[in-house]
């Protein structure tokens, strides 16, 4: 059984001492939240009372504007945070492509690089032998996969990058934005590994500014602000409430 269930879950986080002197309206710009006084500290309400259930076949949407509590709860889903209260219920593997290049030395060769990032994204052994088989065959490097990561442009550093975040397959995928990157040449066979991810896998949460990927993709959609669901439910109604905060901003 894959599903997740968040039961009134926030999440506070410290404000660093140099920037407690900015006025509250202004911190709430910048980093979205509430902002509220914990004894001596400056605690950023960063989630509050937030609440949802996703099932096999959910593509969950999370939108919002910079600061609204998207990659937190990402980044609650993947597990590199726990919440200060509430509850959040996970069954499935679960597959976190929040950051890209996480585990890549630059210093090491392509091909040395194959099995560190894997491994922090939980492959067996198993999965790091058909990574060192497959992965060179997808991001088509030729020689300059033994060559240092430094030396290469940057869209081969992206496709080493994509190449490895996406070889996993997972019950549950976390997205921050639809990966699709590298250079052009490249772009339409990484657009063509992510539909597939996505239709392999049991629920997808991706947290996303663009309302054409939440009607291609999605079937269920929050938005956030503040760190609170302020609309959770259809894609057509959530499209039509995000299109109405935009006219009022």
């Amino acid at each position: 059984m894959v599903r997740i269930v968040a039961q009134n879950i926030s999440y506070s986080y410290p404000v660093l001492e140099h920037i407690r002197s900015l006025k509250n309206q202004m911190m709430r710009t910048l980093i979205g939240g509430s902002i509220r006084k914990d004894g001596r500290k400056t605690m950023v309400q960063a989630l509050d009372d937030v609440s949802f259930s996703l099932e096999p076949g959910d593509r969950f949407g999370l939108l919002g504007r910079n600061g609204s509590g998207k990659t937190t709860m990402l980044r609650l889903l993947a597990g590199l945070v726990s919440p200060d209260t509430g509850s959040l219920e996970i069954e499935g593997r679960v597959l976190s492509l929040i950051t890209r290049g996480t585990g890549i030395n630059e210093e090491m060769t392509g091909a040395a690089n194959l099995e560190l990032p894997l491994r922090i994204l939980g492959a067996s052994d198993a999965e790091v032998a058909e990574a060192r088989r497959r992965i060179p065959e997808f991001i088509e490097l030729g020689p300059f996969l033994d060559l240092p990561v430094r030396t290469y442009s940057e869209g081969m550093k992206a496709r080493l990058s994509f190449g490895i975040s996406t070889f996993l397959r997972r019950d549950i995928i976390l997205l921050d934005e639809w990966i699709a990157t590298g250079d052009q040449d490249f772009v339409a066979k990484a657009n063509a590994r992510m539909a597939e991810m996505v239709a392999d896998t049991g629920i997808l949460v991706v947290a996303t500014h663009s309302t054409e990927l939440i009607s291609t993709v999605c079937n269920k959609v929050a938005i956030m602000d503040g760190g609170r669901i302020r609309y959770l439910g259809d894609v057509e109604g959530a499209l039509a409430a995000y299109a109405q905060d935009a006219q009022l901003d």
